[in-house]
């Protein structure tokens, strides 16, 4: 495929790459990462390979939810710098080709918002109809409570006047009223503002709450998300929408727009991702497996978000009870590693023992997966977790440039790993100096991923291998194949496929040097190690491998 094409396209083959300004880089020496710090390390963002940075939220916030809790929609928060420091930063990204979306939180304000304020100083305030009030707070249906652990209702009373606000979260995050056209006239505002300032797109926060509770009057709920994207659209053509819907697959359809695709440009795969955790448990590919052949094609031009670990909780709601208890044995068994009852608060590499065969195959399996590959900050180090903070705190902790931290000249204000994933064991400075860390491997994998455009562009088919451990697929598009195995066991497995159409090819490995050639018939036999990964790439023989995906200017 041309790159001329695919790059109209840019985020269906994308690298993103999610952060937290406050944890990434202190630029100032007062314990807190800011934008002075991220635009130092720009250039190690962009030597990674990653090609979209996404903010976690950077607005100004009393900090009540680290972030999620805003007041002000318009501006920085003073501790990560000035609106001066954000366009500085952004101006850099670009020059290094990097595009940046950012969190775009508005189910909810914080409480100290001047909007509420305003709203709930009198029953008469212009911006009262701003939030969802009721008299008599409505039936609570207790799964729906968010946060179980600190909530048990969605109504809160507000004494002054006398009526129950709705809060999806916090008590302290009361719900904007999306049926209002004046709320969506200022959240399309907030769009426009910083796209502006150089964004290219945003991430959605809980994108079914954000919607969920809009006058059933309107004709669809889901107006509101196609006005969004038709404005964004309009004011810059190539922006794009990604949603957090952690909804079953019949019912995410229709956020991308069903058939139109004219609403959330990419959702995240949270089914995948779960089973994908539920096979890691078992060394069994069957549960990814299934996902991959039930996971719904999404409208043209639209795309998945593949993930293995963000910023929240690691959610395992949509498996059964049994499920889940499966994975908590094996990747999380103490109870101060899980939380709500639904999820754990680990990162990765922990939960993989810090086995680094077992953790590159892991992050193989996640850029192999069709779709755009999602990097959480610091997992390209293997950077591990605070279980000693509170809930999803835990996961986001500062990021570790050297044996001695080097997060900034002062003490972080949050507290770094310890013991086995320790700075001092774990960091950038080290990796970069070692051919067989991680941080290289990872490298790899995207300069890989990106030179296989069939993994986001292609059709993808599960293949039967021979072994319930392996997962085998392979993607299609334009001619060109890729085929990609591993083996989710700690055995080695000698592996046989049946590739249709491939007879006399040469399947040339990307992640090592080798080839294997397919004979008559297309059945081929193949080595992998314990937890063994091959990517696979087929070509005739008079075809240099890295020509196999080339796409002809009159077959476009």
């Amino acid at each position: 495929m041309r790159p001329t094409y695919t790059s109209d396209l840019w985020w269906k083959n994308a690298v993103i790459y999610c952060l937290d300004v406050e944890t990434f880089k202190d630029g100032n020496g007062d314990g807190i990462g800011d934008f002075r710090g991220l635009t130092q390390e720009i250039d190690y963002l962009a030597g990674l390979g990653v090609t979209c940075l996404w903010l976690m939220p950077f607005y100004p916030t009393p900090g009540k939810d680290d972030g999620y809790d805003v007041t002000d929609f318009y501006s920085v928060d003073p501790r990560l710098g000035t609106l001066g420091d954000f366009v500085e930063f952004m101006r850099t990204a670009h020059d290094r080709g990097l595009r940046v979306i950012a969190d775009l939180v508005v189910n909810h304000t914080s409480d100290q918002h001047p909007w509420f304020l305003e709203a709930r100083s009198r029953r008469e305030s212009p911006l009262r109809d701003w939030y969802v009030w009721s008299d008599v707070p409505e039936p609570d249906d207790k799964s729906q409570i968010v946060f179980p652990d600190k909530e048990d209702s969605v109504w809160e009373f507000d004494e002054k006047t006398g009526q129950y606000y709705l809060h999806s979260f916090y008590r302290h995050q009361p719900d904007l009223n999306v049926a209002n056209p004046a709320v969506r006239d200022e959240i399309t505002r907030v769009l426009g503002f910083w796209m502006e300032l150089g964004l290219s797109g945003f991430r959605v926060d809980a994108v079914p709450f954000l919607i969920e509770n809009v006058d059933p009057e309107l004709a669809d709920p889901h107006d509101f998300l196609a006005d969004l994207r038709a404005f964004m659209t309009r004011r810059k053509g190539d922006s794009v929408l990604l949603g957090e819907v952690n909804v079953p697959y019949e019912d995410l359809v229709t956020y991308f727009g069903d058939g139109l695709g004219d609403q959330v440009t990419m959702c995240f795969d949270f089914i995948g991702m779960q089973r994908a955790w539920l096979s890691l448990a078992r060394g069994d590919a069957g549960p990814l497996a299934s996902a991959l052949r039930e996971r719904p094609k999404p409208p043209k031009d639209c795309q998945w978000a593949t993930f293995l670990r963000n910023h929240d909780e690691l959610t395992l709601d949509k498996l059964t009870e049994e499920e889940r208890q499966e994975v908590f044995r094996a990747f999380g068994p103490e109870k101060s590693m899980q939380v709500f009852g639904r999820g754990l608060r680990r990162r990765l590499p922990p939960m993989l023992g810090g086995d680094l065969r077992w953790i590159k195959m892991a992050y193989s399996l996640l850029f192999s997966l069709p779709g755009t590959p999602v990097l959480f900050y610091g997992e390209e180090i293997g950077l591990g977790e605070n279980l000693e903070a509170e809930g999803r705190m835990a996961v986001r902790v500062p990021m570790q440039w050297a044996p001695e931290g080097g997060f900034g000249r002062g003490e972080p204000e949050r507290t770094m790993p310890d013991g086995a994933f320790g700075p001092e064991r774990v960091n950038v400075a080290d990796q970069k100096r070692d051919p067989g860390s991680l941080l290289r491997w990872i490298q790899l994998l995207i300069e890989r991923y990106r030179e296989c455009p069939e993994l986001a562009w292609g059709s993808c088919t599960v293949l039967d291998a021979d072994h319930p451990a392996v997962l085998a697929h392979r993607c299609d598009a334009d001619g060109a194949t890729v085929v990609i195995l591993h083996n989710l066991s700690d055995t080695a497995r000698e592996v046989g496929l049946t590739l249709d159409g491939l007879d006399g090819c040469l399947l040339t490995d990307l992640l090592e040097d080798g080839t294997t050639r397919v004979p008559d018939g297309g059945r081929v036999s193949l080595h992998l190690g314990p937890h063994g990964c091959r990517w696979l790439r087929a070509s005739a023989p008079d075809v240099p491998p890295e020509d196999a995906s080339a796409k002809s200017e009159h077959s476009r």
